[in-house]
């Protein structure tokens, strides 16, 4: 990450006030598919983010090295540990933490949304804000979701969606009404993206 990062092209043109009122004190649950996490490594290095990682081996890995790269880290997931991995995410909050979830790993299916997501932001009352990135040059991994990583001195588009407000203490069929909501929202940012960085399929 610390050769291929700084040779990447960012456009992250219109996050100016957005990254304003996090810096003022504003926090949110980040979201983003998890083909599409790697530059987020990059650009949102060294803030203390905590990040919700799988228990599985791969997840080890992926902890020590984005630990070194200023995240912090939360163990668990939909297929192991995830309750008690929702529940630390829920104390990170309260501490006043950002929070980032791919919400559809670790094991896919790809670009579907788990309900653990919106029952972390119902539960801690923080908005969920869909974040996608893209690039027109990229190698795709041969793995569950396409892992994408941008080529070196590409153009890469990392950019914010609308902030999703999510009513507290909602549960069943309102939950599941809320998840598709939201899945949708990330779906339609994430096409929005792949278009303005001329990404093909």
């Amino acid at each position: 990450m610390r050769l291929l990062g700084p040779t990447w092209r960012l456009d992250r043109s219109g996050l100016a006030a957005f990254e304003a009122a996090i810096s003022q004190g504003r926090r949110c649950i980040f979201a983003v598919w998890h083909a599409r996490v790697l530059p987020l490594a990059w650009t949102h290095r060294s803030r203390g983010i905590v990040v919700l990682v799988s228990r599985h081996r791969d997840g080890q890995l992926i902890a020590r090295i984005i630990e070194r790269l200023g995240f912090a880290t939360s163990r668990g997931s939909s297929t192991r540990g995830g309750e008690e991995g929702v529940m630390d995410m829920l104390r990170r909050a309260e501490e006043g933490r950002l929070i980032g979830i791919t919400p559809d790993g670790p094991r896919g299916p790809a670009e579907s949304l788990k309900p653990g997501l919106v029952y972390l932001a119902s539960r801690s009352g923080l908005p969920i804000v869909p974040i996608a990135t893209a690039s027109r040059r990229c190698w795709r991994l041969r793995s569950w979701d396409r892992f994408r990583v941008p080529r070196p001195f590409t153009r890469v588009v990392v950019a914010y969606g609308e902030p999703i407000p999510v009513p507290p203490g909602i549960e069943g069929e309102t939950l599941e009404a809320w998840r598709a909501r939201v899945e949708s929202a990330l779906a339609a940012h994430t096409a929005a993206v792949r278009a303005r960085a001329g990404e093909t399929a």
